[in-house]
């Protein structure tokens, strides 16, 4: 009896239910590989466009081949007006397409400013914003382009009018990232916090469903009636099993596809597994404050849920409403996914991103502090549906 006796136990159980089989090991292991090579290439090149030729003149032409010269527009079609192009988005061939007016030629060399216009499908975020960014890109160029054509054209010499178009050149070095690959801040924010809501889930179903089923004084009396025996030993088979996938997780972004690791591979492995041990603290927290399988698992859902907004992987805590940002610091994603900017990325040293490990480790604190709270549920089974 004690400790091995629950941890037996729990390896019965895990081994006898298909539901731990597909939630801890086979959606992790799916999920994370099929994030991984979705975004393989970093950054979608190509993106399916179309144009809308109205002038059909030299400089439209010339135009249209800058556009499909760009590295993020791949012009596909080429549209005879509005409407068709519209209905092509709508059917999902194309993304966005760029209108060049008529007498667009006759217009911009004449000095009247003609009017380019583009479009593009943000319902398909990714995809729409490249073709937006492509497009604007081309729009800015052409417009120089254009007058800097009119200033030839009124004597002022080429090098002159190049001059006043663009007074200095603008040298961009994105930091820690200078490959502009998405994989390397969507995998590592996005694997996270699946790996947290499976251990949200997982861990909240293998405690509740004890009280559900009545088996909790069996565990209890398995654990000589010692909570803390009860749950810890309930949870290491997890706990080991979450931390190889977690290990695994690490090793296949800085191993096998070489994300950036400016710092300390170890540091990351041990934020892993606090990381872990987190997660199902957060979900031990849960089931104290609500002793009930569909309330605790609702929880511990819309937590894991909100954490890929919450937890400012896309969008900074420090423009989110008050009320709403604090609770990004109630989820234990957020502090790992800082120790990964911290460390990974910036390579600083352990020193400096200490107070995320501490956020982890409050996490287990407050769940040792809570788990006594259990003890008259497990022992006096009620199901309340």
């Amino acid at each position: 009896m004690g400790i091995l006796s629950v941890i037996k136990r729990e390896w019965r159980r895990l081994c006898s239910r298909p539901i731990y089989l597909v939630g801890i090991a086979v959606v992790p292991v799916c999920f994370a590989f099929f994030f991984v090579s979705l975004l393989s290439e970093g950054l979608p090149l190509k993106v399916p466009a179309a144009i809308v030729d109205l002038d059909h003149t030299s400089l439209s032409r010339q135009t249209t081949r800058s556009l499909d010269a760009m590295e993020l527009v791949d012009i596909v079609q080429t549209e005879e007006s509005y409407n068709d192009a519209i209905r092509a988005v709508q059917r999902g061939e194309i993304f966005g397409f760029f209108v060049i007016p008529r007498d667009f030629e006759r217009d911009a060399l004449s000095g009247d400013a003609p009017t380019l216009t583009f479009y593009n499908n943000l319902t398909y975020y990714v995809p729409g914003t490249l073709v937006f960014k492509g497009f604007k890109t081309l729009a800015v160029t052409t417009s120089g382009r254009v007058v800097q054509t009119s200033m030839v054209e009124r004597g002022i010499s080429p090098k002159l009018a190049g001059a006043f178009l663009q007074p200095m050149d603008v040298a961009s070095h994105p930091l820690n990232n200078p490959w502009l690959n998405y994989s390397y801040y969507l995998s590592t924010s996005f694997l996270p916090g699946l790996l947290e809501l499976m251990i949200f889930i997982m861990t909240v179903y293998a405690i509740t469903h004890e009280i559900k089923s009545g088996s909790s004084i069996e565990w209890l009396r398995t654990a000589r009636g010692d909570i803390w025996t009860a749950v810890i030993g309930k949870l290491l088979p997890q706990t080991l099993i979450f931390t190889v996938l977690a290990f695994g997780m690490v090793s296949m972004m800085f191993g096998w596809h070489h994300f950036p690791m400016n710092g300390s591979l170890p540091a990351m492995l041990l934020a892993a597994f606090l990381f872990v041990v987190a997660c199902q603290s957060f979900a031990v927290i849960a089931c104290a404050a609500v002793p009930n399988m569909r309330l605790a698992l609702s929880i511990c859902c819309l937590s894991g849920i909100l954490a890929f907004s919450l937890a400012a992987f896309s969008f900074p805590v420090q423009s989110m409403y008050g009320a709403m940002g604090i609770f990004s610091y109630l989820l234990p994603v957020r502090y790992y996914f800082l120790i990964y900017i911290d460390v990974a990325l910036n390579g600083l040293p352990v020193f400096f991103t200490r107070f995320n490990y501490v956020g982890l480790l409050v996490f287990p604190i407050l769940a040792v502090a809570l788990t006594p709270l259990m003890k008259r549920h497990l022992l006096k089974p009620v199901y309340v549906p």
